[in-house]
């Protein structure tokens, strides 16, 4: 709340606020020739941050659709929804961060594919439901703005956003002083779908005999990267550029493999009207995903050794001694997405599938019981 000018006894800040008067308050040593202060004093430097501004507005141009009707800048972003196009249009949204996994790109000054990383983990969220990607909102937030830092992440976000089709519309670039070490950053990001109303995969037609086919996931994506910094970097003390014979890879290079985005495979599954239910598999894995999408009365069964797994999660196990319970509710295990397909509409998904050249595998089966994985 702004300070209301008072009396020279005193100064109140709003009504609900106490009063202080003058005569309690200690007498300062005057500042004589003091310099005056700036906010770039301060450390936020406005000058700088409107010029990386300027280049983020250019990777942003580059994703609008001619329903996006705000410039890069305003208060808001504004998409128009063309109703002629849809009946019953419901928005489908959600929010997300990279993580942990940051703190690899920090170390490997590799911030090209995080913003990848960032669209696609948020694209998956509601592609499950059945939505269109629309558009989407960044926040990124760090202590020291570097613009060529910034440029790199919001150059993958931009790409990512337009191999998705959706439209970058706006975000947040924040500079806070003291708040984030030096050379780091957060970034995190919003993003907004649609979907017909009876259109909609809510799961309620999942029954007992449907298949379960996973997708291929390209290494960890970006959960359970705390466990795997803390094996690798602690406890094998690997570096970024550490070769390990296991993973056929540096270590830096397998951690920053993107994460993939399902939608396009999806979308070709969800014009068939074959999937029943979908679940993007992130922190958690299977085990605390995939019974997130049965209706009541279901259960999953997934049979262990129907997919491969892969070097990295192997890895993993073997140096932290990790019950393979324990990796199955961590990692995502090499399956990113897990469908719930109609057992009479199985051969048309999967005419689908192959077709595409996406890895897919049939991983188990949905039987009676009660919302939960059951692992033969």
């Amino acid at each position: 709340m702004a300070a209301r000018r008072g009396s020279a006894a005193g100064v109140k800040y709003g009504s609900r606020c106490p009063v202080i008067f003058a005569q309690e308050l200690p007498t300062l040593p005057e500042r004589k020739n003091s310099e005056a202060a700036t906010y770039a004093s301060a450390g936020v430097d406005i000058d700088r941050a409107n010029r990386t501004k300027q280049r983020i507005k250019y990777l942003a141009h580059k994703t609008f659709t001619k329903d996006v009707l705000s410039e890069i800048g305003s208060f808001g972003g504004l998409f128009a929804v063309d109703r002629k196009r849809y009946q019953e249009p419901v928005l489908v949204s959600s929010v997300d961060g990279v993580g942990t996994k940051l703190k690899v790109a920090f170390e490997m000054d590799f911030h090209h594919t995080v913003g990848a990383d960032l669209v696609n983990h948020c694209v998956n969220d509601i592609v499950v439901q059945g939505a269109t990607p629309l558009f989407f909102m960044d926040y990124f937030a760090t202590g020291k703005l570097e613009p060529d830092v910034a440029e790199r992440v919001i150059t993958g976000i931009s790409e990512a956003c337009k191999q998705n089709g959706c439209a970058l519309i706006g975000g947040e670039t924040a500079e806070m002083p003291s708040f984030y070490p030096a050379g780091e950053y957060d970034l995190a990001g919003f993003i907004v779908g649609l979907v017909e109303r009876g259109r909609i995969i809510t799961g309620a037609g999942v029954e007992a005999g449907d298949v379960l086919v996973g997708l291929a996931s390209n290494g960890l994506h970006t959960n359970g990267y705390s466990l795997a910094r803390k094996l690798l970097f602690g406890r094998a003390r690997y570096s970024a550029d550490t070769y390990v014979n296991e993973l056929k890879n540096k270590v830096g290079t397998e951690l920053m493999r993107v994460h993939k985005s399902y939608w396009p495979l999806m979308k070709k599954l969800i014009d068939a009207d074959t999937v029943a239910a979908a679940a993007h598999i992130t922190g958690g894995g299977i085990t605390e995903n995939l019974p997130r999408v049965l209706p009541k009365g279901t259960a999953a069964v997934i049979e262990r050794g129907s997919w491969p797994v892969q070097p990295i999660f192997e890895h993993l196990q073997k140096l932290g001694n990790i019950e393979e319970g324990e990796m199955l509710r961590t990692f995502n295990m090499g399956i990113g997405m897990v469908l719930v397909i109609s057992a009479k509409k199985f051969k048309k998904a999967e005419a689908i599938l192959d077709k595409s050249g996406e890895k897919h595998y049939t991983i188990g089966r949905i039987v009676k019981g009660e919302r939960k994985v059951l692992y033969a």
